[in-house]
């Protein structure tokens, strides 16, 4: 099976939900329907004391379903670790990876890697 890397990109992020996948504000309307098994990547070094990034995997359970918030992480302050993976992610219907200050604004580069 090939490793590709299927999204990458840089953002300095603020406080509007920015999707790493179109890397434009998150709209469900914007859901990847591309199936497979990925990881996601972010390097998040800039983040320095009272800066808070929030990251959400959204995903739909059936096909005609809605896109609902299935994992979220809430990163805080400097990292002792630079950065950080997710889990392996089974991907299918109507998917997306959004990043959000809550507080601060954090530069973050990403990539999304796909096990085809």
């Amino acid at each position: 099976m090939a490793i590709t890397e299927a999204f990458a990109g840089t953002e300095a992020v603020a406080t509007t939900e920015w999707s790493i996948t179109t890397d434009t504000s998150y709209d469900t309307g914007d859901a990847q329907t591309a199936d497979g098994i990925y990881q996601v990547w972010l390097d998040v070094n800039d983040m320095v004391a009272g800066d808070q990034l929030q990251i959400r995997l959204y995903e739909k359970v059936g096909s005609a379903s809605t896109q609902r918030v299935t994992d979220e992480f809430i990163l805080v302050g400097a990292q002792a670790t630079p950065a950080w993976v997710s889990v392996t992610l089974i991907l299918l219907h109507g998917w997306d990876i959004t990043l959000d200050a809550i507080a601060g604004t954090i530069t973050v580069d990403w990539s999304i890697r796909k096990v085809a």
